[in-house]
């Protein structure tokens, strides 16, 4: 028999190429997603969609009788201005959400595999020199960010008193195809947009921070090899943590100055007051990633890019806005 996945979040832009992933490792997936940002198009034919939200006794009741071989959870409140405006509700849904699900795991019995998709800028903050290694010193400067460590710190529990496998993955700045440019959406996907439109890039303050941009297939790549990996025993917070990212920093001006290169696009940049608050610099080492999942990044910015403003251009052509 395949061995199954249930994708949490699979309907959105990171967990739709998760799923792709999974499928073409031979995976039979199911997808657990409240479709509140996701959309059942982004979905390939023959995927089993419990539309559900992660905090509900009906969501448990998937992953508890499911018995998965692996659940990839990637469902989340992922609005950090959200987060800031609405601390209670982030937690109901990034803390209270992953406990409903690995409370479910724990009494299912089954040796599921849970890898939570965590964050490695928002956990990490501007304490250390990028590129910032697993074991940095954390500081969220976000409730999103809090949530996230919280989450990984609450694993560390369940690994050691209940035994479950679990698995942080801590993703630098996710760009790709099926990424939603309204919202708080990627910086890749606001400028593709608007370079379709020819309409100008915002560049808040000078354009000199830096973030780790990694293309969404080598994230979805690292989730597989993250349920086969023979991993150490659970020992500490960082201890079956992994940043996923490219270890590069680029900054907001040389992005949109290589997205406009493969794009051929001539939007103009204009300049805004700088966000406070704002982290000046991002990047996440991977050494450990890539010893221990044999995971390195394949895509290169320019080549990322390149493909995510493709679909950008077919999306519109199709008629999408």
């Amino acid at each position: 028999m395949a061995r199954r996945a249930l994708i949490s979040g699979g309907a959105g832009f990171i967990g739709s190429h998760v799923v792709r992933a999974f499928r073409a490792a031979g995976y039979e997936v199911s997808v657990l997603d409240n479709l509140s940002t996701g959309t059942p198009d982004n979905l390939p034919d023959g995927v089993c969609l419990h539309q559900l939200d992660i905090c509900s006794p009906e969501a448990a009741a998937v992953v508890r009788e499911g018995r998965f071989d692996v659940l990839c959870h990637l469902a989340a409140q992922i609005d950090v201005r959200k987060s800031v405006a609405d601390p209670a509700f982030d937690s109901r849904v990034n803390i209270g959400g992953s406990l409903n699900l690995l409370e479910a795991v724990r009494a299912s019995g089954a040796p599921t595999r849970f890898i939570f998709s965590s964050t490695g800028g928002a956990v990490y903050g501007d304490l250390v020199e990028p590129p910032t290694g697993e074991t940095a010193p954390k500081d969220p400067q976000s409730p999103y960010g809090t949530a996230k460590l919280s989450v990984e710190y609450y694993m560390g529990y369940f690994a050691r008193v209940h035994g479950l496998d679990l698995v942080a993955l801590r993703y630098a700045n996710v760009y790709g195809p099926r990424q939603d440019p309204h919202g708080e959406a990627g910086v890749v996907a606001i400028f593709c947009d608007r370079v379709i439109d020819g309409a100008p890039l915002t560049i808040f303050g000078d354009g000199s921070q830096t973030r780790d941009y990694v293309y969404a297939g080598d994230v979805a790549r690292a989730n597989v090899l993250a349920a086969h990996a023979a991993l150490p025993a659970a020992a500490g917070v960082d201890s079956r943590a992994f940043n996923i990212g490219t270890s590069i920093e680029t900054d907001v001006v040389a992005l949109a100055s290589r997205l406009m290169a493969v794009s051929g696009g001539h939007s103009a940049i204009v300049h805004a007051p700088a966000r406070a608050g704002e982290q000046r610099r991002s990047a996440v080492a991977i050494a450990k990633a890539e010893r221990l999942l044999g995971w390195t990044p394949e895509i290169s910015l320019d080549a990322g890019l390149k493909e995510t403003y493709a679909w950008f251009v077919a999306r519109r052509t199709a008629g999408r806005a």
